[in-house]
């Protein structure tokens, strides 16, 4: 399941007087919402995309007829009536809305990036792993980041949210084999929390902590566009393609 939170307020957008949330905001002839979804297209036939969004007038209609657009056949909706903690409770509170099964792989994709031609990794490299992070090399203080382990093998040691550990600058894809493992992730989480937010990155340190495996795949910089701030939103309006 391929799950897409945008429940989130937009505070920085509408400090900057937009009106209308960031994911219906245009770019050329489609909107920001389009773009993201647009990075699993290869999907769209045969996995089912949750999307969950706060209540507001006419947001469930816009996923409706922009999905049915696009064509994504399988389109499920979770409304909240509440702001959350972080992604990870929204998408804790989706997936409980929605009945997820605890077998179900569940794929978590950010409304504002762009990731144009994404593809999972192959059969043989998801049935060993218990989930994976997409990355690039990068640096800055305001990522989600991955350490690789010494082994190599793309594999894990150690997730940080805004605490630089490696150069491995998380997409905002993250993928969990099994619901399950997320519940159970994030109720450790909660536990022993490592943030004042509840993220998903940090999420697999409690997996990792309990003998999980967990990959990371590593993309050039120039494969994945952010749109997450008034000024990456207004570079993108700016540029010819």
């Amino acid at each position: 399941m391929i799950v897409i939170p945008m429940a989130g307020l937009s505070r920085r957008f509408v400090e900057a007087g937009y009106t209308q949330p960031k994911f219906m905001l245009p770019l050329g002839e489609r909107t920001a919402f389009d773009l993201s979804v647009l990075s699993f297209e290869r999907y769209f036939a045969d996995r089912p995309f949750l999307f969950i969004a706060r209540e507001s007038g006419g947001v469930e209609a816009f996923i409706e007829t922009h999905c049915a657009m696009l064509g994504v056949r399988d389109v499920r909706v979770a409304l909240l009536d509440q702001p959350t903690a972080g992604q990870a409770e929204t998408v804790e509170q989706g997936i409980d809305r929605a009945a997820v099964d605890g077998s179900t792989p569940l794929t978590i994709f950010n409304i504002d990036t762009f990731r144009a031609g994404y593809r999972e990794p192959d059969t043989a490299r998801l049935a060993m792993l218990d989930g994976y992070l997409e990355v690039f090399r990068g640096e800055g203080a305001n990522w989600s980041y991955v350490r690789p382990a010494p082994e190599g093998e793309r594999i894990a040691a150690e997730t940080a949210e805004k605490r630089p550990i490696s150069d491995l600058c998380c997409t905002g894809l993250y993928h969990f084999a099994r619901a399950a493992d997320f519940r159970r992730a994030l109720d450790a989480e909660r536990t022993a929390p490592q943030s004042h937010e509840l993220y998903v990155a940090p999420l697999y340190n409690h997996l990792i902590g309990g003998g999980a495996t967990i990959g990371y795949e590593c993309i050039e910089p120039d494969e994945v566009v952010f749109c997450g701030t008034p000024a990456e939103y207004e570079a993108l309006l700016a540029r010819p393609d």
